[in-house]
């Protein structure tokens, strides 16, 4: 097991300060190597196009192949690095929430903080940088990010609502059948919609 996935799996005062650490250096230089191999991608790619001014139709065409493998490769490296990039965004704010643990205790944020699912946890820290920030903007940041999902959730609530009293009241007054209420609600319509969504 990884030890990013063991951090991931845990409430957020079982996290040991120096296993995330660890894990901030390893992906660090993880993203350091990845950048390289996406800056000599890129120089290749120059390279080889410059070889193909001038030269013949069939020199360009196997030119042609050889930058278009390059592309695959740089796309793939980059959709990696940005991978990465998420999750050491998640170790750096980690740490900095790790590092002023004792007063965050007292404070209302460190229950949200500790009842949260650790993939929600991980969710709301890849959306902030918390990096360099003082205490009580980090408090504030965090509080709004909670808020912000809290919000996002009740908002859903409240579409959900309004469609079921919407049906009720069309069934109601004879716009709708029964029939096809029953299909609204059906199981296999909302995993149609999620399967189309996703």
């Amino acid at each position: 097991m990884r030890l990013l996935d063991k951090i991931k799996g845990n409430p957020i005062e079982k996290m040991k300060t120096k296993d995330i650490m660890g894990e901030e250096i390893r992906l660090k230089n993880q993203i350091e190597r990845i950048r390289k191999d996406i800056n000599r991608i890129e120089n290749d790619k120059k390279k080889k196009f410059q070889e193909g001014i001038g030269s013949d139709l069939i020199k360009k065409k196997m030119l042609t192949q050889e930058i278009k493998q390059l592309d695959m490769e740089g796309k793939l490296k980059m959709k990696n690095f940005t991978g990465l990039h998420k999750q050491y965004t998640f170790i750096t704010n980690l740490i900095t929430i790790k590092k002023s643990e004792k007063q965050l205790r007292n404070t209302p944020v460190w229950e949200k903080l500790s009842k949260v699912q650790p993939e929600q946890l991980e969710a709301v820290l890849i959306k902030m940088n918390l990096e360099g920030k003082t205490y009580d903007e980090m408090v504030d940041g965090l509080n709004r990010v909670f808020e912000m999902e809290v919000a996002e959730f009740e908002q859903t609530e409240d579409e959900s609502e309004k469609k079921m009293m919407d049906m009720w009241n069309m069934v109601e007054s004879g716009k709708m059948d029964f029939e096809d209420v029953e299909k609204e609600l059906s199981v296999e319509k909302k995993k149609k919609e999620k399967d189309d969504f996703e």
